[in-house]
């Protein structure tokens, strides 16, 4: 092998270990897992600069065949030793309902740190429930609650939203705060940015939180109404 060759062929393997090295997923270490809730005071009800949790509240987002609803429900629910409050999704696809959630949240008193106790899933096919995949609860199973969604959130902030092994382990990464939302509700200013991924495959996605709202944008899916119903 001539040097010049030796050079190119060194360069190759630098190139491709480089390449690798960005496309590995990041281990679960660099990513919060211990939020310290047994000293915390924990509420079902308050709201932080990007979550709202009210009971009435309701977040309405479409886009293609798809709609959501997202409602903070007048209920409670205790959860590893936490009173909780139960936000409920609904999901409609192509007009017939898809996937109904009952998803269990608390707030911090000081911090406003909004964490995730875990859900109760049920997908839907022509009317029946067909499966309940997804489904978790902090306290059983070696389940812990994850940080939804912190009361000061700093770019580059990185944390796990869900901790169930096996079934759930959603991680998020704030990327900006500076973000400019276009939906049929309105255009806001000074959105929040989040990438989500999973330590169980290598799916991601982006969302999207407007202040004083909460998620204006899933994906394809945009903001089409919010505010506090009695429905």
């Amino acid at each position: 092998m001539t040097f010049r060759s030796l050079v190119a062929a060194v360069a190759l393997c630098v190139f491709a270990f480089a390449g690798a090295q960005q496309k590995a997923p990041a281990p679960s270490s660099d990513w919060q897992k211990e939020f310290n809730l047994q000293s915390r005071t924990l509420l079902n009800k308050g709201r932080n600069e990007y979550f709202v949790l009210e009971p009435g509240f309701r977040l309405e987002l479409q886009g293609g065949d798809t709609k959501l609803h997202i409602t903070v429900l007048d209920e409670t629910r205790k959860v590893d030793g936490v009173e909780t409050r139960v936000v409920e999704e609904r999901e409609w696809k192509n007009g017939e309902l898809y996937e109904v959630s009952r998803n269990y949240f608390a707030i911090d008193e000081q911090t406003k740190d909004v964490f995730y106790f875990g859900e109760e899933v049920s997908f839907y096919e022509k009317g029946k429930v067909t499966k309940n995949d997804g489904s978790w609860l902090a306290g059983e199973k070696g389940n812990k609650a994850g940080l939804a969604m912190p009361g000061s959130p700093k770019p580059r902030m990185r944390y796990f939203q869900e901790q169930a092994p096996g079934v759930a382990m959603d991680r998020a990464e704030i990327v900006s705060l500076t973000e400019t939302c276009k939906t049929p509700a309105g255009t806001f200013q000074r959105c929040l940015k989040v990438r989500e991924t999973s330590a169980l495959n290598r799916e991601s996605e982006y969302k999207y939180y407007a202040p004083g709202i909460g998620l204006v944008r899933d994906e394809d899916m945009r903001l089409v109404k919010y505010g506090f119903t009695t429905n």
